[in-house]
């Protein structure tokens, strides 16, 4: 996912401007410090002997890193040429290994940021210039947004008519929302003003983490190089993790700050305001002006979102949706609230395919989480684990009646290991889970061996794009043993890598090792994940049964296939003792053909294709128009589409499914004790709905899950369809 950032290092991503006229060039004369060097060497060392693709670059790669830096640097082509890539390569490129592995010389980072400067600051100059002048917005002209593999312009000529574009393109947002062109134009002045001042805050140590942190991404996308400041502060820059707020933030190739994860139970998941992907363009203290974040070091933007429990913060939220508006959202800081975190459940009244109502069961879990100490660690949510939580509920479940149970992970994007491996017993009792093999081959494999079998009847798990690492782990496991049905994304993330984190103070050279020098880290990519059958999980994912309509597939950036130099899928040997089989294609073939015929006939599915439609041809719409009137014209078609997709809504809300909740023990306590826990986000990190009050009414990808478990479990009678005496997994008599 494009969620894995340069760490406190984004320089001017879309329109960033440089340095004023008033600095002299001098004073950004950085030079390679002894430090440096040795962590520069150290690193490549690390690269070669503990990263998973060790043999990814070799000595005829590095000058790749020459293009990769400066696609860091300007990563929408807008201020370097042609003619500056290929002179830096052949200035620079032939002698990276023996600067980078041998002398541990960084000085060609600092050559590439200054001529960046001088390219951005003569843009500059150009860009204010041309703000005084007449914009034509009745021509017909076009401009594309996302530029990121285009070339850099190769004359004056096209980087001039390319900004004169950029700048209109920015512009009429602000007329499409009543403003003059002078005050469209203000808005940009002051924004470039802005990102122009954010620039000075850049320092050698950016440069250097920016730099090597584009050396190891030629590796895989999650490794990165850590400066001091960044390992300082680990806790925020490691998973941009908000303390306050609890939103898991990134920066995108336009240099906004973008809702990458919702933390259930954090604050921004209480307003039930905040989704993912939506993006944070102000930010502003009670009574203090707002403060335009684009552009800004994600760093700077964590300083100004976090504060003390209790305390508010007024962010302008501009959701992910096409054609929705900007609004306010006014967040109190707070920790997080564990018990709204854990797993969730609730029972569900639906028809099979004769018509009779059978109560099922569904469990939707947004983390494997595990004991953690909270700031309250007298709650008993501080001993919370999903294995547990789910046990519970699953007994709660059966006492209900439940018949059939779905397990929820659309929004699950992993956490630990072993609540994954423990969880997985439930429903297949002792066995290996997941083998983890490292760039030397040694493999481990996770066997649960404690947890026991908690629940034996029909089974399905319902994944999405969202799904990741360990939830990507339990569902291939339950696939592998035959041990559910999966519905769901055409596939699911595809994260199936391990990171560690190396302190470069325990690697450098005895020599280094000054108490007085603050050293960074590498966070490097060790491991990967491997299913009971062998398969990975890297790249492909966990591949439904049946797949469903979705959004999600259409989003760019999302999923592991979609990141650069992301490490390729494979497979290896079965684990040992892993006795399991998949589904037998005979029994999975009348599932899908069922479900393709209601998506064929229902008029749910109907409103779902439509959307998803409308999504797609707006996501293939790679350029833009910049004529007013035609801007105008799409508007007004967006808004009357959305006002059609409500009243479809509003429609098809009525023959939802009756359910009720089932909770938690402790969740039950805390309500008595009068503490409220937050309701599920049912959009957060899943775009089929378009808000969590239409997922609430109207969740089509649940409704066919759990009529495709009673499929299954009524399928499953048929003796035809038992390998070796066994019933498969989703059976309603299993045991009979």
């Amino acid at each position: 996912m494009k969620n894995s950032p340069l760490h406190r290092f984004r320089l001017v991503l879309l329109f960033l401007v440089a340095w004023t006229a008033g600095l002299a060039a001098t004073d950004r004369n950085y030079s390679t410090t002894p430090l440096m060097s040795n962590e520069t060497r150290t690193l490549v060392q690390m690269l070669e002997y503990f990263h998973y693709n060790k043999d990814a670059v070799s000595s005829t790669d590095y000058n790749q890193l020459v293009t990769e830096y400066m696609g860091d640097l300007d990563p929408q082509r807008l201020f370097f040429s042609a003619q500056d890539e290929q002179t830096l390569r052949q200035q620079y490129g032939p002698r990276l290994m023996t600067d980078l592995a041998y002398l541990g010389n960084i000085d060609a980072a600092f050559a590439i940021f200054r001529l960046y400067e001088q390219r951005v600051q003569s843009r500059t100059s150009w860009i204010f210039d041309q703000l005084g002048k007449d914009f034509d917005f009745g021509a017909k002209e076009a401009y594309t947004p996302d530029r990121s593999k285009s070339p850099w312009p190769v004359t004056a000529a096209e980087a001039d008519d390319l900004w004169h574009k950029r700048l209109k393109y920015e512009m009429l947002p602000q007329l499409l929302d009543g403003k003059t062109v002078d005050e469209a134009k203000a808005t940009v002045r002051k924004r470039h003003e802005r990102l122009l001042k954010n620039l000075g805050d850049i320092d050698a140590n950016d440069i250097q983490e920016a730099y090597l942190t584009s050396l190891t991404k030629m590796y895989d996308p999650h490794s990165s190089y850590f400066s001091a400041d960044t390992l300082e502060d680990f806790s925020i820059q490691m998973r941009l993790s908000l303390v306050g707020i609890g939103a898991v933030l990134g920066l995108d190739d336009d240099g906004y700050c973008v809702v990458r994860e919702i933390v259930p139970g954090g604050p921004a998941d209480l307003s039930g305001l905040i989704k993912v992907n939506d993006k944070i363009t102000f930010v502003q203290q009670p009574g203090a002006e707002s403060v335009e974040l684009i552009g800004m070091k994600l760093r700077r933007i964590v300083e100004m979102i976090r504060g003390q429990k209790g305390t508010k913060v007024i962010l302008s939220i501009q959701p992910h949706t096409p054609d929705a508006k900007t609004r306010e959202v006014a967040i109190t800081r707070d920790v997080i609230k564990l018990n709204s975190a854990r797993a969730t459940a609730s029972i569900h009244e639906v028809p099979d395919a004769s018509g009779v109502i059978v109560p099922v069961g569904v469990i939707a879990l947004n983390s494997f989480y595990g004991p953690s100490a909270p700031d309250d660690s007298n709650s008993p949510a501080a001993e919370a684990s999903a294995t547990k939580d789910v046990a519970e509920l699953v007994g709660k479940l059966k006492q209900a009646g439940a018949k059939a149970l779905v397990i929820d992970l659309r929004r699950n994007g992993g956490g630990l290991l072993s609540e994954a491996v423990n969880m997985t017993g439930l429903f297949i009792g002792k066995g290996p889970v997941v083998q983890v093999r490292d760039s030397l081959g040694r493999l481990v494999v996770d066997n649960n061996t404690e947890t026991p079998i908690a629940y034996d009847g029909p089974l399905a798990v319902l994944t999405s794009r969202f799904s990741a690492s360990a939830s990507e782990i339990f569902a291939g496991a339950l696939q592998n043993y035959g041990r559910a049905v999966i519905v769901g994304d055409s596939s699911t993330h595809g994260k199936g890598t391990v990171q560690a984190v190396l302190e470069m103070k325990n690697y450098l050279p005895r020599i280094a090792q000054n108490t007085a020098n603050r050293t960074g880290a590498a966070k490097l990519t060790i491991q990967k994940f491997y299913l009971p059958n062998g398969s990975s999980t890297q790249k492909k994912g966990v591949t439904p049964d049946i797949a469903l309509p979705s959004i999600d597939d259409y989003l760019p950036y999302v999923g592991e296939s979609n990141l650069p130099h992301a490490l390729v899928w494979d497979e290896i040997n079965n684990a040992n003792a892993f006795e399991g089989k998949p589904l037998a294609k005979a029994f999975v073939q009348p599932l899908a053909q069922a479900s393709h015929e209601r998506q064929q006939s229902l008029e749910e599915f109907s409103y779902l294709i439509e959307s998803v439609s409308h999504f797609k041809q707006q996501m293939e719409q790679k350029v833009v128009s910049l004529n007013l009137d035609e801007r105008r014209t799409q508007k007004q078609s967006d808004a009357d589409f959305k006002k059609h997709m409500d009243a479809e809504v509003a429609k098809l809300a009525k023959t939802n499914f009756v359910h009720r909740e089932i909770k938690l023990a402790a969740v039950i306590t805390a309500e008595a004790a009068g503490q409220k826990p937050a309701a599920t986000n049912a959009d957060d990190g899943d775009t089929d709905a378009l808000d969590a009050d239409t997922a609430a009414k109207l969740d089509i990808h649940l409704r066919e899950t759990l009529r495709v478990v009673l499929d299954a479990a009524n399928l499953a009678k048929d003796t035809q369809f038992w390998a070796n005496g066994t019933v498969p997994a989703a059976s309603l008599n299993r045991g009979e």
